[in-house]
């Protein structure tokens, strides 16, 4: 490998994931769910995300109409629930139907026998 290519790959993998857990929190958080249990799920599906990336994506997408949250004072440790509205639902499924279509899209790239080969 080209010396500092990891570097680079990284930096764009990072900035590919950095969309994907924006759908990924609004379809997960359409069953209610706290930061740190959403973290969890979120790594079980291969977005490992840390917690200064994820709290401050939630707060954003709240502020944006997409979530709404609510305190769970029963437990004795108040945590903070968000779910997925209404308007959140639309976007998560007007992407999920968006990244179909470019997973289609970067798969007709590579499937096109047309493509100039690397020499």
């Amino acid at each position: 490998m080209v010396s500092g290519m990891s570097e680079f790959s990284d930096t764009h993998l990072q900035e590919l994931r950095r969309g994907t857990v924006v759908l990924a929190c609004l379809r997960l958080l359409r069953t209610p769910g706290y930061g740190y249990s959403l973290l969890v799920h979120l790594e079980e599906h291969g977005f490992a995300t840390d917690a200064n990336t994820l709290y401050p994506l939630l707060r954003r997408l709240e502020k944006q109409g997409f979530l709404t949250s609510e305190w769970n004072t029963e437990d004795s440790r108040p945590r903070k629930f968000y779910v997925t509205s209404a308007e959140g639902n639309r976007l998560a499924d007007t992407l999920s139907a968006d990244w179909l279509d470019l997973t289609r899209s970067i798969a007709s790239l590579t499937d096109d026998p047309g493509t100039p080969e690397e020499n």
